[in-house]
This record gives structure tokens, sequence and C-alpha cells, in this order.
């Protein structure tokens, strides 16, 4: 793991949000072994093969988790914000109650061909 991420995490104020991104990070780690993490544009990337797998994006009333390569996907209706289909985006809020299997699974595939 990435001492920048790690530190990223960590200085994150709100405290439930520091916990979804350790949620969603190691959801990452756990689909991705081999994962790359670094920090650019001041958010936490995730690459497979030097490619995008996701970000994590803390702001002020939420978590944003962008899985990358998702044009295949078939999430449940209004799981994912409005945007391009190659790039899907989940915001995560602090009284949501979030099912990180079926984040998992949908990282799984898109990150696959990755």
């Amino acid at each position: 793991m990435n001492q920048e991420v790690t530190d990223f995490i960590s200085a994150v104020e709100q405290p439930w949000q520091v916990e979804v991104c350790n949620r969603l990070r190691q959801l990452i780690h756990e689909q991705i072994p081999a994962v790359e993490e670094r920090i650019q544009y001041r958010k936490p990337h995730f690459l497979k093969n030097g490619k995008y797998a996701a970000v994590i994006a803390p702001a002020k009333g939420w978590v944003s988790f962008a899985i990358f390569n998702a044009s295949e996907l078939n999430p449940p209706e209004g799981l994912f914000e409005e945007g391009p289909p190659e790039r899907r985006t989940v915001k995560i809020r602090e009284k949501d109650t979030v099912d990180y299997g079926l984040l998992a699974e949908l990282f799984k595939q898109a990150s696959s061909t990755l």
C-alpha cells in the first residue's frame, strides 16, 4: 500500500468518511492484489496494468467511488450517478447502507479486462 494514499485517507476530517475510504480501498485490494496506488489530481487513484481501475474521492457530504472500464456493467437502477458509461460513480453519504459486496462484484467485473 502506498503511504501517500494512507496519509491522504488518514487526513480526511470526517471519521465516517475515513471508514468508507478504508473499506473501499480494502475492496479494491481484494479484487486486484497487485493494484498500483497513487495520489493524482489530489485523489487516490488505483491502477491495474497501468490503466485506471478506480478513484476514491471524499467531498463535503459524501465519498465518491468511481469504477473505470465500466461500459459492460449492468448495475441496479439508481446505484450510479449520471455520467459516461465507461466510468461509473457512486456517491456514498453518511447514513447510506452500502452494499460493499455488490460494489466489489461490479468492480471485479470492470477491472477483469484491464
